[in-house]
């Protein structure tokens, strides 16, 4: 009885063992594809196909089997990957995932490219290249590193300096701070103006009705800056509902003709619309049908070369009666000279028997 109790207790053991090993460790006859830049794993192996013919929990069963082993396999592979810990010793044990070998498609087309601006048209024409400037430069007065742009930056803001050198030929008595003052106000409302032409051109470019030009001498009227000025505020996501009015600009709710607000579905929630459009999209694709609907272009066609004859048709109609009047007016005019050539040559002679008889 002694030696059947210790049997039972090691076979036991050796189970629970077992049971431990096969936690981490998965057998597969061929091997699996990994793609661990898209957290990826591709089985190759051949389910049993007698245990997914009908549906119940044996079907269930084998179907979560199966997916806990390619997961195990794929954490495995994880693990093999070099780590490091993200902010700090004491931050979570991050891992490098390589390059993505396969390609993903995109569900959402993708975005259409900014319009140039007009600098960056004259560039290209003139063969401009931009080049890049550091960010940070030496201050000789500070003696230290400082920003070439904005708050702080090398040389200080010349309105704020607390002298100002009079410029040759300027008038002695003139303010140089407040010239200074000026000078950095036009400079910012002239960056503000190409700011609201190059929106305005960019919302011109990716409407379908084409609007009235700007002027390129830089002198608008009222009515074209407040135009400029409203297509530049319903330019942002929120239409314009979150964005500061200028001094003098009437509080108007913004126009909901001028835009549309981009509407996206959900990436995640609704699996079952994802579902149906993916599924109608291959069907689309697998279907002989044609997805061009034949009649109706050659409808359309049709009605486009109808519509050019008639317009040839009533060109040469108008030319024809151009040149029948021509050649009309020319008899009548010819007429008329030569009436009046014999008005002028009797005339003399009627005047002159009449003198004659009152003689």
């Amino acid at each position: 009885m002694a030696a059947v109790r210790v049997e039972a207790v090691l076979a036991a053991a050796e189970e629970q063992e077992a049971e431990k090993r096969r936690s981490i460790t998965v057998e597969k006859e061929l091997e699996l594809e990994f793609d661990l830049g898209n957290l990826l794993a591709l089985d190759r192996n051949p389910p049993p196909a007698a245990a997914l013919r009908g549906a119940g929990p044996r079907r269930e069963a084998l179907l979560q089997s199966l997916a806990r082993d390619n997961t195990q396999l794929l954490v495995c592979r994880l693990w093999e990957l070099p780590a490091e810990r993200a902010g700090g010793a004491g931050g979570p044990l991050v891992a490098r995932l390589p390059e993505p070998a396969f390609r993903l498609p995109r569900e959402k087309p993708p975005p259409r490219p900014r319009p140039p601006t007009r600098w960056e048209q004259f560039a290209r024409l003139k063969g401009i290249r931009r080049r890049k400037k550091t960010s940070l430069v030496w201050d000789e007065q500070a003696k230290e590193w400082r920003r070439r742009w904005g708050y702080r930056r090398a040389g200080g803001d010349p309105a704020r300096a607390w002298v100002a050198e009079v410029p040759a030929g300027a008038d002695p008595e003139e303010d140089q701070f407040a010239r200074l003052r000026r000078e950095k106000r036009e400079r910012v409302a002239r960056n503000e103006l190409n700011r609201l032409r190059n929106l305005a051109r960019a919302h011109r470019a990716g409407s379908a009705a084409p609007a009235a030009p700007l002027h390129p001498t830089g002198h608008q009227d009222r009515d074209e800056l407040r135009r400029v000025a409203r297509v530049a505020r319903v330019s942002t996501a929120s239409l314009g509902r979150f964005q500061p009015r200028l001094p003098k600009e009437p509080a108007e709710p913004p126009s909901r003709s001028g835009g549309k607000k981009r509407r996206f579905e959900p990436l995640l929630g609704n699996l079952a619309a994802e579902r149906s459009r993916q599924l109608e999209l291959l069907r689309d694709m697998g279907s002989k049908k044609p997805v061009l609907d034949i009649t109706r272009a050659v409808n359309k066609q049709m009605r486009q070369e109808e519509a050019e004859a008639a317009a040839a048709h009533k060109g040469k109609k108008q030319s024809q009666r151009g040149k029948r009047g021509r050649r009309q007016q020319r008899p009548g005019r010819s007429g008329k000279k030569s009436g009046a050539r014999r008005q002028q040559q009797q005339k003399p002679a009627g005047g002159g028997a009449g003198r004659r008889k009152k003689a």
